[in-house]
């Protein structure tokens, strides 16, 4: 027995007659035509937008972000996983923009792999309504697509030829650690010594291939604090967090990670504190 089955022309007192056989048969009948329908795959049209039509404004957003999953705020061919990737991924999804090459895009700086920004700035060129006082809802229509570790927290509208990277009056950098059996007060006294305009190409990653041979950048101030202290053991100060804050125009690839790399080494006692006076 296989028959197209209905299973509203089955009533109890019907199926109580059948016999096993023909009750098997019945289900998998009902099988077949279950996954039949599941198998349907209902396609929406995707949805098109005449950006000529619309209003356009140049906005800022200030985003955050959890880097630790990413491989870095810029996008890569290599891997999906970027920020600019989902930040890009979600502009175009809500029809904001219609492409990256069109959008006038600007970024204040970019972060390595595993690094996170709690104040990164982005400038570019959205659909808009035209109206100040009832302006499309960005922030809430990126967040609704954007992953949980990437929230944009502000917006606000500036001039069409603001760039976020150029117009960008100072940056800032913060480097957490744990203070163990490292001397803070020596490393303090080192990095006063990067402050001021410095050749800084002993203390950064070449990138050359991006046109980066000028290596002159002013860092305004820089000092390390203890943040956070630990006062579970009253006598055992190594677990306190230590906080490194530098300021500066602009940096190179890397820089942050090779200062603080030979920071390690002066707050070890196996570098001078001097050192920096060398590299630079």
């Amino acid at each position: 027995m296989s028959l197209e089955v209905d299973s509203d022309n089955y009533d109890l007192e019907n199926l109580n007659h059948l016999t096993k056989e023909e009750l098997i048969s019945i289900i998998l009948d009902l099988k077949k035509q279950n996954c039949k329908k599941t198998d349907r795959k209902i396609t929406k049209p995707k949805r098109t937008i005449d950006f000529t039509k619309y209003h356009k404004r140049h906005v800022v957003f200030k985003l955050l972000y959890l880097g630790w999953d990413y491989h870095g705020f810029a996008a890569q061919d290599v891997s999906e996983k970027t920020i600019e990737y989902e930040l890009f991924r979600a502009l175009t999804t809500c029809c904001l923009i219609e492409s990256r090459q069109t959008s006038n895009y600007h970024r204040c700086g970019r972060t390595d792999k595993g690094v996170s920004s709690f104040s990164q700035v982005i400038s570019l060129t959205v659909r808009s309504n035209g109206d100040d006082s009832e302006e499309l809802p960005y922030c809430k229509m990126l967040n609704r697509l954007l992953p949980k570790d990437i929230r944009v927290v502000a917006w606000g509208p500036v001039q069409d030829n603001f760039s976020a990277r150029f117009d960008c009056g100072s940056r800032t950098y913060k480097y957490w650690f744990p203070r163990g059996d490292l001397d803070v007060d020596l490393m303090n006294q080192a990095i006063q010594q990067v402050v001021g305009t410095h050749d800084f190409r002993n203390l950064c990653k070449m990138d050359v291939a991006n046109g980066v041979v000028q290596f002159y950048r002013r860092i305004t101030s820089a000092d390390i604090k203890i943040c956070s202290e630990n006062n579970q053991f009253s006598t055992n100060r190594d677990y306190d967090m230590c906080e490194l804050t530098i300021v500066g125009k602009a940096f190179l690839w890397h820089q942050i990670r090779c200062i603080v790399s030979v920071l390690m080494l002066v707050g070890c006692r196996k570098e001078n504190p001097d050192i920096f006076k060398d590299l630079l």
